[in-house]
């Protein structure tokens, strides 16, 4: 969490196998648990007071094991090896966080009254979507994934069956909204500044001006950020993080709450895989790793393939969005 905004709610770890045992129950209810694999066994109060097990072999790699329960109930395990030096790992405690001179109770408070406040507002916008019509989705990438490219062919493809409306994030500049307005489609920026993702009220705020058409899609581009967004619900109906084969193909497990938020993750950028060393069978296995139910979709937004599937999702999920109001 941000002492700025309450990001980590829901913080997703990747984790894993044998002896150190350390579990705690976490704000939203889910149940953290994490061993590490040693020889000689010692243990000590945390400063929240939770007992630390720690089993050391005297080598100098030691086996680290987490567990981690999600909210469905699924456990997800991870094991790493690390040397004598010991990582440093600030998501341990109830914030999952660290901020200088501020305790872990104080960062949970922000948190929870910062989200309470979003949620609020994410509720009336899925309402006032729902009454008419309009299936929102939301984009979520790193900066670069091709986000803005996928979005104009989108609209070109979509509208003149559908109207399409959106609301562009980013720190500063008009660019996007610019790009995508001359696709013929109505846009509206939101620049947050030192903002690092947008939130509900935001798009309250927009939807306001923007006054989407019945029966239409809303596009919401974040702000080109793996973390942050993670965490706040917008009122869209669903949320589709965008990778880039370009980025890594371990970026769902080093970047896990955004992939198991999402409902999609589309591996954009296939044209460029025979110039690349990514591995996209591991890529798509990390992302169920952290989210068992994610669907995948292989797209290349400027050769065109894997678009038709895309396009084939958008009409089969608005439907669904449809059918469920």
């Amino acid at each position: 969490m941000c002492t700025t905004c309450g990001c980590g709610k829901g913080e997703t770890r990747i984790e894993s196998a044998d002896a150190h045992a350390n579990e705690h129950v976490h704000a939203d209810g889910t149940v953290h648990s994490h061993a590490h694999a040693h020889d000689v066994a010692h243990g000590h109060e945390g400063e929240h007071g939770r007992l630390h097990q720690h089993r050391h072999d005297g080598n100098a790699e030691q086996h680290h094991e987490h567990v981690h329960v999600m909210p469905d109930g699924s456990v997800v395990r991870h094991t790493h090896a690390h040397d004598s030096a010991a990582d440093l790992h600030y998501g341990d405690g109830p914030a999952h966080t660290h901020a200088p001179g501020m305790s872990q109770a104080r960062m949970v408070q922000i948190e929870q009254d910062i989200l309470s406040k979003n949620d609020r507002h994410a509720r009336f916008n899925r309402e006032f979507l729902a009454e008419r019509g309009i299936f929102a989705v939301n984009l979520v990438s790193s900066p670069g994934s091709g986000k803005t490219t996928l979005l104009a062919e989108s609209i070109r493809r979509l509208q003149p069956r559908v109207a399409v409306t959106v609301i562009e994030g980013d720190q500063q500049t008009t660019n996007d909204a610019e790009r995508i307005r001359a696709t013929g489609a109505r846009a509206l920026q939101i620049n947050t500044g030192k903002g690092c993702h947008l939130d509900a009220s935001m798009i309250e705020r927009a939807l306001e001006r923007l006054q989407p058409e019945g029966g239409s899609v809303l596009f919401i581009e974040n702000v080109g950020n793996l973390v942050c967004p993670a965490a706040f619900d917008l009122g869209e109906a669903r949320k589709v993080a965008i990778l880039s084969v370009a980025e890594g193909e371990d970026k769902p497990v080093k970047y896990p709450d955004m992939f198991h938020a999402a409902d999609l993750m589309v591996l954009n950028k296939i044209d460029l895989l025979p110039y690349l060393r990514f591995d996209v069978d591991r890529c798509i296995d990390y992302a169920r790793l952290v989210n068992p139910g994610i669907k995948v979709l292989q797209v290349s937004a400027v050769s065109g393939a894997g678009m038709d599937g895309w396009y084939q999702w958008l009409r089969t999920t608005q439907q669904l969005a449809s059918i469920g109001r």
